[in-house]
């Protein structure tokens, strides 16, 4: 079992920045991959951003790249979201998820590939 804890959510102004915290526990040896998913009221959970462990692949969504970026600190075990250039449309509650196993890059970005999650952070962009 792996448990994750996030951090970091908040309410912050267009344009502004935040960075989302992922901690893991447990068995995080045996982490492949972590990803970024979020949800917003009324609609699907899609993933924003994902990242191996050993930092060999990423994937990021269109309607993120070149404004946000994962990474992670294997000696924490710990994940990041930066977020910078918030728009209200980013809006939603985040969670951040684990999968311990390859099943390859398309796998990266598909919410039922993720066997644990985090309790979610909600951020909040006012325009």
């Amino acid at each position: 079992q792996v448990q994750l804890v996030e951090s970091g959510g908040g309410l912050v102004q267009a344009g502004d920045s935040l960075r989302l915290s992922c901690a893991a526990s447990g068995r995080t040896f045996s982490m492949y991959a972590m990803g970024w998913f979020r949800q917003a009221p009324g609609k699907e959970r899609e993933c924003v951003a994902a990242i191996t462990w050993s930092g060999g692949s990423t994937y990021y969504a269109d309607s993120v790249k070149d404004r946000f970026t994962i990474s992670r600190d294997n000696a924490k075990n710990t994940g990041y979201l930066q977020m910078n250039s918030l728009k209200s449309a980013d809006t939603a509650a985040y969670y951040c998820a684990a999968q311990d196993r390859n099943q390859g890059s398309f796998w990266l970005r598909q919410a039922r590939a993720y066997d644990y999650w985090g309790q979610g952070s909600q951020v909040t962009v006012s325009s």
